[in-house]
């Protein structure tokens, strides 16, 4: 057994790498939950049966998201108090079957409620998931670590969007819910077998509690480099979030795929997106090792993300439909160049360490947000314009603001404060001995 620098312990060899592969799994299978409502929203007898507008569908795309920010900071708190194990297992169990009851209901109200449910259970992956890669892995492999990690959260909707429209263009959409909820709850079997329960002892706690004091959140939100980055995963979180929950929809309604044809282009585009931002962090770890200023650099790759980002307008106003889909494509890959280097630089990089669960809860929220405001405001745009073009317009604005923040305001000099604790009083034998020397 090897001592991190929490002072809890992991196992060495392949284990804690088998946890991380369930993490990555589990992060996965929340996004197929999550998304899986954008195909059936892409779904003539869904719609039909709901009687669904364009702005209904853009608040039951946006339902998730509302909960989902609202409940990262009590999540967070349930992990660094409670551990990972059970607080991961209960959480996980309540959305795939919230996801399999959705196959059950007759009404808006209840699809709505389910995916306040949803969004409100899956806000514990990730919070949990940095926790037990913090404590089971040393700095030295933490970046790795972080990364396959998030390989998770972009295959997720790669995979889900071909399999929801395959199982509704086979099946039917209630059996897609019911069999993407059920059939992720197999992965409880090795998570409650392999991982060790990580309840903190209360000298941990107490630890944490002294850490955490020296940064306050006046001085994280006082940090301009703290709201360049809630800008900038915003912005970020935007298109990405936009590309979860309305791409189906406007491959079928705008561009005359077939469901199913949308679901596959769907997964390239996510599948382009994961593995550009592993060899963009790659490739920017590289450069660093060189000796080369790490913020320049990762501003560097964040920034050409974005830039790349906004050829998404070019695959709105293409006129050949096989145009239209490689810009469709190309756009959400191209910003896989600021997925890590973003990820590294606003909550590691340029963020003390006594900071980093603060600042990561903080930007979460605005992840969060920006998947409930993409998700609406395009309801509500497709509903007054009649087109896709306005809301990839408004896409477009998002990605030159969050280049901007990044150029601007992540500034080395601009990170939180930190306060230098006090030393322990110490015993008054101690202090007699001293001065009698």
């Amino acid at each position: 057994m090897e001592t991190s620098s929490t002072g809890s312990y992991y196992p060495v060899g392949i284990g804690r790498w088998v946890i991380l592969g369930l993490l990555a799994l589990g992060v996965l299978i929340s996004f197929v939950d999550r998304t899986s409502i954008s195909a059936a929203l892409a779904d003539h007898a869904f719609v039909k049966q709901f009687a669904l507008s364009s702005v209904d569908r853009g608040w039951l795309n946006a339902a998730f998201f509302w909960s989902y920010g609202l409940v990262q900071v009590p999540m967070g708190y349930v992990a660094d108090r409670y551990g990972v194990k059970w607080p991961y297992a209960l959480c996980f169990t309540v959305w795939c079957l919230a996801t399999a009851l959705m196959g059950a209901v007759t009404t808006l109200a209840a699809l709505v409620l389910l995916r306040l449910l949803i969004g409100a259970a899956e806000a514990i992956v990730i919070p949990a998931s940095y926790r037990w890669i913090r404590n089971n892995f040393p700095e030295s492999r933490s970046g790795l670590a972080v990364g396959l990690f998030a390989m998770g959260n972009k295959f997720g909707p790669a995979i889900g969007a071909p399999v929801a429209a395959w199982c509704i263009v086979t099946y039917s959409w209630q059996w897609m819910f019911v069999a993407t909820g059920i059939v992720g709850l197999i992965w409880l079997a090795p998570w409650l077998g392999l991982v060790k329960n990580d309840f903190p002892t209360r000298a941990e706690l107490a630890a944490a509690r002294r850490k955490a004091g020296m940064v306050t959140m006046a001085s994280v939100l006082k940090s301009p480099v703290v709201w360049g980055g809630m800008i900038n995963n915003f912005c970020y979180g935007y298109f990405t979030f936009y590309c979860m929950t309305w791409m189906p929809a406007y491959l079928v309604e705008q561009r005359g795929l077939s469901l199913q044809d949308s679901g596959l282009y769907t997964f390239f585009s996510f599948a382009g997106i994961a593995i550009v931002a592993a060899v963009a962090g790659w490739a920017a770890d590289r450069i660093i090792a060189r000796g080369r200023n790490a913020v320049k650099v990762r501003k560097a790759f964040v920034i050409a993300g974005f830039v790349g980002g906004c050829t998404v307008l070019l695959g709105a106003y293409a006129e050949s439909l096989q145009t239209a889909l490689f810009w469709n494509v190309f756009s959400l890959s191209f910003l896989g160049l600021a997925t890590a280097n973003n990820l590294a630089l606003t909550r590691l990089t340029l963020i003390p360490k006594q900071a980093i669960g603060l600042v990561t809860g903080v930007q979460q929220v605005a992840t969060s947000l920006a998947g409930g405001v993409a998700a609406s405001l395009s309801g509500w745009l497709l509903h007054i314009s009649g087109s896709y073009d306005l809301p990839m317009r408004v896409i477009f604005a998002f990605l030159v603001l969050g280049a901007a923040a990044t150029a601007i305001l992540l500034r080395p000099e601009w990170a939180p404060k930190v306060t230098v604790a006090e030393p322990p009083p110490r015993p008054p034998a101690d202090v007699a001995q001293e001065r009698t020397a």
